[in-house]
């Protein structure tokens, strides 16, 4: 897989992709598990989240989580909260039943799984989120608390001794 094609041309992504590499290497060469090394899920969900950008607009009174989903439908997107502040977004898009005669010449789209993970501020309110997928969009929208009320000053009676 080429980085630079897909714009994801950085440092990051360049040190990534080979981590990834070498792991799909010495796992298909030893058939044995490599204990020194990232495990197989870690592997899977880092591909999957390296390959699922994102966008984050936070407003005066939410947050709002954009991710582009073309042809997926609502029911193969997972929303979820975990670790009462861990927004994780997930699914998987499939491949189309190959129908008798025709063969693809090339297949560029990504299929598989996709997953991202983002940690909540401390204003998120997870018990309001909402989630719409229109158009290939999914948006994500998590309102925030509101503000605590600030102390006002306890005032102490001095005495005359």
């Amino acid at each position: 897989m080429e980085f630079s094609l897909m714009g994801f041309d950085t440092p990051f992504f360049r040190n990534l992709h080979h981590i990834l590499d070498t792991t799909d290497d010495n796992n298909t060469t030893n058939n044995k598990s490599n204990n020194s090394g990232p495990s197989r899920a870690y592997v899977r969900d880092a591909r999957a989240m390296a390959a699922t950008p994102a966008d984050v607009k936070e407003y005066p009174n939410s947050y709002v989580f954009i991710i582009d989903m073309p042809g997926l439908k609502s029911g193969d997107i997972k929303v979820q909260v975990e670790d009462d502040n861990v927004l994780v977004i997930s699914g998987e898009r499939n491949r189309e039943e190959e129908k008798e005669g025709v063969k693809y010449v090339r297949m560029e789209r990504r299929i598989g799984k996709f997953m991202r993970k983002f940690a909540l501020p401390e204003n998120a309110n997870v018990d309001k989120i909402s989630a719409v997928c229109q158009d290939g969009v999914l948006t994500v929208t998590v309102e925030k608390l509101p503000p605590p009320e600030p102390k006002k000053p306890k005032t102490i009676q001095v005495q005359v001794a």
